[in-house]
């Protein structure tokens, strides 16, 4: 069952989201289909709600997050 967030998200968001992980997909050669990358979207919903607001905040959060 897919994890449901509690807020909504507008299309700029969304936007943002998708650049930062595809960003970092690119910088790791990981495919935006696989597992480490599903595990990579999941952590950037959880840096986004928490400040990391901004494609280079986001993006840099990714890059500095242990485990990823």
């Amino acid at each position: 069952m897919p994890f449901l967030y509690s807020s909504a998200f507008t299309p700029e968001d969304l936007d943002v989201l998708r650049g930062a992980l595809d960003a970092w997909c690119a910088e790791k050669h990981i495919d935006i289909g696989s597992v480490e990358a599903q595990f990579a979207a999941s952590t950037a919903l959880d840096l986004y709600e928490s400040g990391h607001d901004s494609h280079d905040k986001l993006l840099s959060a990714l890059r500095g997050r242990k485990g990823l």
